[in-house]
């Protein structure tokens, strides 16, 4: 079948809030080539379980698409029409199952050498969506804090050293009650600016005493369904023939409920976390890795005005089959690799919030938790600076913003 032949009733299976959606636009995916549309499908068909952001920039596309013309639709697709696909591929369900086609089509384009002219189709027609459909500025700056060296005592190279260029380093900031400033100073701005999912707080370890106000995904509220998972993948790379991509698919498949985690009444964030543990790589096994993926896809999906990311000290690796068996009676954790893992991790947060729109004022904080180094980036902070002025977190927080 190809989208020419789309009726409504085909989208019967879908989420009730996406088939409503798609089953206005069916005219619109009519005009475009398989090879385009199965991937908007793919983002179309988990639209009940997307963040706000997203779901407004699917919304978009797809008015984007219904109002081109046909002389536009030929020019923004020549590119993948130009693909060829086999009969195989059409042949697949890639109405009711896009993601599954998608990874048939890659498969397809490496073997037939078509992969570097559909990237270039792919972002040909990305550099004309974000034209034709800006996205939006935020409804406040963005603020990003990163919590890393838990239970570090001292540390051999200097810190925030990839950081240290594009703001001030401090270093006799009073670290007394610091973990609660921070997030009260969170929980004030989620207060000030509420909306769904816009304020987040991620803990690598065991989540402190927070307001509900906030969005809290940590690696030890997870450890249930970590254990759960690891146990079915330890199960199931013991069998005979079972290779990467075959665990992958496995892995995609799964529903928050195969992991019990959809007791909470949230579906929204239960799809999320179970995400965050099924396409993450060490996501189940590492805190540190964790909690680095966790802000990566809160900044990339939910695209938060504020987010704090606290590291926690990761166990030391083992034998893989001893990691994958979930049996770790006596983790032995590694709180200075760990701070070490944070620091890296700290900058990429900070890159990662960096390509947010509104990013020319955003700030961002990073603190070596229980000790007074800490560094600070804003619009009104010096670049390349460093204090050794008695300060807090508190009065960072002012001069960030």
């Amino acid at each position: 079948m190809l989208p020419i032949d789309l009726k409504p009733e085909q989208f019967k299976d879908y989420p009730p809030e996406a088939r409503k959606l798609v089953t206005e636009y069916v005219g619109a995916l009519q005009r475009l080539p398989l090879t385009f549309v199965a991937s908007l499908l793919r983002e179309v068909i988990d639209y009940d379980f997307k963040f706000p952001p997203e779901r407004t920039a699917i919304e978009k596309e797809l008015a984007n698409l219904n109002s081109l013309s046909a002389e536009q639709v030929k020019e923004w697709f020549q590119g993948f029409a130009q693909i060829s696909q086999s009969a195989k591929l059409e042949n697949v369900d890639w109405v009711n199952s896009p993601a599954q086609f998608v990874e048939q089509l890659s498969a397809h384009l490496w073997s037939t050498h078509q992969l570097d002219a559909f990237r270039k189709a792919a972002m040909d027609y990305a550099s004309r969506l974000q034209a034709a459909v800006p996205p939006e500025p935020p409804a406040a700056p963005r603020l990003g804090i990163a919590v890393i060296g838990q239970g570090a005592s001292a540390h051999d190279e200097p810190l925030f050293r990839k950081l240290r260029a594009h703001g001030g380093y401090f270093s006799q900031v009073n670290p007394e009650h610091g973990l609660e400033t921070l997030l009260n100073a969170v929980t004030a701005r989620a207060k000030a600016h509420p909306a769904p999912y816009a304020h987040w707080y991620i803990d690598g370890g065991e989540e402190a005493s927070h307001d509900p106000a906030l969005t809290c995904v940590s690696y030890k509220a997870l450890e249930p369904a970590r254990a759960i998972l690891l146990r079915k993948m330890h199960g199931e790379i013991q069998k005979p023939g079972m290779g990467p991509e075959t665990l992958r698919t496995l892995l995609a498949q799964m529903r928050p409920a195969d992991l019990g985690m959809d007791k909470a009444g949230d579906v929204v964030l239960d799809r999320f976390q179970l995400k965050l543990l099924t396409e993450g790589s060490g996501t189940q096994i590492f805190s540190t890795t964790f909690a680095q993926w966790a802000a990566r896809e809160t900044l990339r999906r939910a695209q938060p005005l504020t987010l704090l990311v606290r590291f926690a000290p990761r166990q030391r690796q083992q034998p893989m089959n001893e990691l994958l068996s979930g049996v770790r009676p006596n983790a032995d954790l590694d709180p200075a690799g760990s701070l070490v893992d944070a620091d890296m991790g700290s900058y990429y947060t900070y890159l990662n919030q960096q390509r947010l729109t509104g990013a020319e004022k955003s700030s961002f904080l990073v603190w070596f938790e229980g000790h007074k180094e800490a560094l600070a980036i804003g619009p009104a902070l010096p670049r390349g600076t460093a204090s050794s002025s008695p300060t807090d977190l508190k009065q960072l927080l002012t001069w960030a913003s």
